[in-house]
């Protein structure tokens, strides 16, 4: 099955993140499905009623749930292992961006690493629309990269915007990782996370490995991995994920996940997520 779609048309112009994006299967924005289809948005628990027991029934119950979390453990460690023994496919063409200091190829983007994480950034040209769930992931990355650079992994967020809109962004949200354009490349339409017009025609193209089919959204989001070897120029794809797979990425839901009222979503995923200048 042939997952990346090249492109083949003059693309035309973005429809912003977060706003409707009429899916074939699926009439919401990314970042708001519906309780009744998806586990992610359970009943948000109202405090006022939670049952309330003896330390001795507490503490059985806690430790009940501690099995089945050291049993999700050891299976998150088996799908570690099989992410990271994946087979790569070598990348082909030679991509080139435009930084806030000129052109830079995909190949400088590792800065002396051999590992490089590359972010989907919704970022429509000529749209003042700032995807809130992609800015929300990206305010974790700065402090993560603080110590996952220290182990080989560098990052860059990408986006099909023009540098000087990329550029008022990122200094309005106060980020200071790489963040460049893709213009009018093959980069994201490779990459699955931009469609032209033809592609979003008759019937939608295929987006997250054919899970959904996106009939009006020109961009959508994502995270893919590039590896280099030592002494080596080639570059390697070794995975990306789409959807729910960039909550990898969203250390806050994590903290949110271990409390009674869990991500207290009302009715839809991140439904509260906004800006973090607009709260």
């Amino acid at each position: 099955m042939q997952l990346w779609m090249a492109r083949r048309t003059q693309h035309g112009a973005d429809v912003c993140a977060d706003g409707s994006y009429p899916f074939r299967k699926l009439a919401r924005p990314p970042f708001s499905t519906l309780r009744k289809e998806h586990p992610m948005t359970p009943e948000t628990p109202k405090l006022s009623d939670h049952p309330v027991v003896s330390q001795e029934h507490w503490l059985a119950a806690r430790i009940d749930l501690l099995k089945k979390e050291r049993e999700l453990t050891e299976e998150l460690d088996k799908l570690h292992a099989a992410r990271r023994a994946l087979p790569w496919r070598r990348v082909e063409k030679d991509y080139v961006f435009e930084g806030p200091d000129g052109p830079a190829r995909l190949s400088d983007l590792f800065n002396g690493r051999s590992q490089l994480a590359i972010y989907h950034f919704m970022l429509a040209p000529g749209s003042d629309h700032i995807c809130p769930g992609c800015a929300y992931l990206s305010d974790h990355v700065d402090a993560a990269r603080q110590h996952f650079e220290q182990a080989d992994l560098s990052f860059a967020a990408i986006s099909r915007a023009p540098i000087a809109q990329i550029e008022a962004v990122k200094a309005r949200m106060g980020w200071r990782f790489a963040w460049l354009s893709s213009g009018d490349s093959d980069f994201n339409y490779d990459f699955n996370v931009s469609f032209s017009p033809e592609q979003r025609a008759n019937g939608g193209a295929p987006y997250n490995y054919g899970k959904e089919r996106v009939e009006k959204a020109s961009d959508m989001f994502g995270l893919s991995i590039f590896v280099q070897r030592p002494g080596n120029d080639a570059i390697y794809h070794s995975y990306s994920t789409y959807r729910r797979g960039a909550e990898l990425l969203m250390g806050a839901a994590n903290w949110l996940d271990l409390t009674p009222k869990g991500r207290n979503e009302d009715g839809a995923a991140h439904s509260w997520v906004r800006l973090h200048d607009t709260y």
